[in-house]
């Protein structure tokens, strides 16, 4: 046997040590609890067990600092019985110490305030049940109500107001540049028939995509998604649009004009919008429906489909690609959501690329204006910084292919059309002029040999 185990005393003492400790408490030797050794091996005494025995001490030793539960009191209860429970709390906290403690006092304050709240609870309960009674009728399903006043806001989003407004400012633009000179009344007559096609064309449209508007954010607030107006009535609508407007083209203004603008309800409705849950060919598809009404100002203006008219339907055209390739960037997660196949969802790279290269065709197609001798060669040298700045945008969305990029590029796509268009109507070639070369066509030469005699 080792000399370490003939010093260590035998496993039976220390454990008549412990247990002698336990019985009496260690009232005279409190110190002692440091040098005692656990029972089951040769290992020091644990702390967690230290403080056990600490509180046994405490217990054994101070009777009056033990805690007592008291029982809780039923809900009707005599007031004999509280008297006495009264009686017992004052004995027994005078038996404690004669300082009451502090979390007494803290949770007779929470009591009396929680009573209070109670009451204010159960005074302004009558009032608060209609409000919650209101709001679960307004979370409820319930069938939407049409007033006559609402009609008209409801008609003008369903009609896609905005847009139709830039289709007749375009269709406008060509009426205006054709080398004719200006009627009114043919002019009235041509932009009421475009903003009725495009009225019908719009409609049938969001009737085509209710189920698929319903999915993205963009478009989830539109008059027949919410159900503000049933699908009949839309339908209704757009027949009433495109019935007079073509007509009001055909008869009143020349068959040409009328013939585009019912192709031009065709393709908007049964080839653009099905083809964008197909094909990303659908950009270049409606690419096209833009570039069409500024033809139709001419044909009305002219009768003629003339190079100058697919010069204008060009820039459309062009212009059209920045515009909504920009547009449609920030929104890539709402078409996805919405089931479209669109480039910026499908082509990211093609998206960029297509929306760089149309930014660079713009400067072409405005070089070529002159030489087709429809402005004068102020035009291009005018118009050059304007379409330098939206290709130098068209690069940063190119390079970039970010948020920030596209939506500088959307922003001047805004107004660098209307600004394009006006340069080239103030540096657009008279009928004077023209009359001289003798380059006026359908009879123009004529006409204007009529307005230049007194």
């Amino acid at each position: 046997m080792s000399a370490a185990r003939r010093c260590r005393p035998p496993r039976a003492l220390a454990g008549l040590f412990v247990w002698h400790l336990r019985n009496s408490g260690g009232r005279q030797i409190p110190c002692r609890f440091v040098h005692l050794y656990h029972v089951a091996n040769d290992r020091l005494i644990t702390f967690q067990y230290f403080n056990f025995l600490k509180r046994m001490y405490v217990t054994r030793c101070n009777k009056d600092l033990s805690q007592r539960a008291k029982p809780k009191s039923d809900s009707i209860v005599s007031p004999f019985h509280e008297l006495q429970q009264l009686d017992q709390e004052k004995k027994v906290v005078h038996k404690i110490s004669p300082v009451p403690p502090v979390h007494q006092l803290w949770s007779e304050t929470s009591g009396r305030n929680e009573l209070r709240e109670m009451k204010s609870a159960a005074e302004t309960e009558d009032s608060v049940m209609p409000v919650g009674a209101e709001s679960k009728e307004d979370r409820q399903w319930k069938e939407m109500k049409l007033r006559l006043d609402d009609l008209p806001g409801i008609l003008a989003r369903l009609s896609k107001i905005k847009l139709t407004a830039l289709v007749i400012s375009t269709a406008s633009a060509g009426f205006a540049m054709a080398p004719v000179p200006f009627e009114l009344t043919c002019f009235l007559l041509a932009s009421l028939g475009t903003g009725l096609a495009s009225c019908a064309a719009n409609s049938i449209n969001q009737f085509f995509e209710v189920p698929f508007d319903s999915n993205m954010n963009r478009t989830k607030n539109r008059p027949l998604v919410r159900g503000q107006i049933s699908p009949l009535l839309a339908v209704c609508f757009a027949a009433s649009c495109g019935i007079p407007g073509i007509a009001l083209l055909t008869l009143g203004v020349n068959p040409l004009t009328g013939a585009l603008g019912a192709f031009n309800i065709f393709l908007y409705t049964c080839c653009y919008t099905p083809l964008k849950r197909m094909s990303i060919a659908n950009t270049w598809v409606g690419a096209v429906v833009g570039a069409i009404p500024p033809v139709m100002g001419w044909t009305a203006a002219t009768g003629s489909l003339d190079a100058g008219a697919l010069l204008l339907g060009g820039i459309l055209y062009s212009w059209q690609f920045p515009h909504f390739n920009a547009l449609s960037w920030g929104l890539r997660e709402d078409y996805s959501r919405g089931g479209y196949c669109m480039m910026s969802v499908t082509h990211p790279g093609l998206c960029r690329r297509v929306a760089l290269r149309h930014c660079l065709a713009l400067i072409g197609l405005s070089t070529v204006a002159p030489v087709l001798d429809i402005t004068t060669w102020t035009f291009p040298i005018i118009s050059l910084p304007i379409n330098l700045y939206i290709s130098y945008l068209g690069f940063r969305f190119y390079r970039d292919a970010d948020r920030s990029s596209s939506r500088k590029l959307f922003f001047c796509s805004l107004w660098h059309l209307p600004m394009l268009l006006l340069v080239m109507f103030t540096c657009k070639k008279s009928v004077l002029e023209k009359e001289d070369k003798g380059d006026l066509p359908g009879g123009g030469h004529e006409t204007a040999m009529e307005i230049r005699l007194p």
